[in-house]
């Protein structure tokens, strides 16, 4: 018997379909962090305020991880013009999580 199950993989793949996946990192300046959300260039049409879901966006990050530890990392150990990936998280326009790939920065994490 085969571990892949066709159903469960077109369940999430339905999932998916009315949803869109942000990018989310740090970027560190001299002066402050600041929250990055990289927005897809095919966003769904059902997201109309864009302050609104760039703070749910930045809510599911801080449920997920610990914001204050996350942040005294990054700027412990990144220079100032370097962005730290946070990983992404995929939101359907009516604010549920479908899925996330979200983590604590490592030194293979920065854009720079």
């Amino acid at each position: 018997m085969s571990d892949a199950d066709p159903d469960h993989e077109r369940a999430e793949t339905d999932d998916r379909a009315d949803a869109d996946t942000f990018g989310v990192g740090i970027h560190v300046t001299r002066e402050e962090l600041q929250f990055v959300v990289r927005v897809p260039s095919s966003i769904d049409s059902g997201w109309t305020d864009p302050e609104e879901f760039q703070r749910l966006v930045e809510r599911v990050v801080w449920d997920h991880l610990d914001q204050e530890a996350t942040l005294r990392g990054i700027a412990s150990s990144t220079s100032s013009g370097e962005t730290v990936t946070l990983g992404t998280v995929t939101l359907r326009p009516d604010g549920t999580v479908v899925d996330h790939s979200l983590s604590a920065p490592s030194e293979e994490s920065r854009d720079g």
